[in-house]
């Protein structure tokens, strides 16, 4: 089991509604973040990666439109997201 894998699974585990949840919008936001995390980190040294700055965009946008449904549907979960996750300054 890798890092990213790791984070990944702490992050279910504190956000998800049980072990195996990995399609609640929570659980979705926060492994959305630790793949944008790992890419942005791959862009820093490859500018030129049009394909993966693409994938890029979308996943931000993804995480996104989780993050306004959450708020819109379940506010208390919205801030849980966000304040675990450590987004929003």
């Amino acid at each position: 089991m890798n890092s990213t894998e790791s984070k990944t699974r702490a992050a279910i585990d504190a956000l998800g509604y049980h072990e195996r949840d990995t399609g609640s919008s929570g659980v979705q936001v926060a492994i959305l973040t630790e793949k944008i995390k790992v890419l942005t980190d791959h862009m820093k040294s490859n500018r030129k990666d049009f394909r993966s700055q693409r994938s890029l965009r979308i996943m931000v946008s993804q995480r996104a439109r989780h993050l306004t449904y959450l708020k819109r549907t379940k506010p208390a979960k919205y801030r849980e997201v966000v304040a675990n996750l450590g987004l929003r300054k």
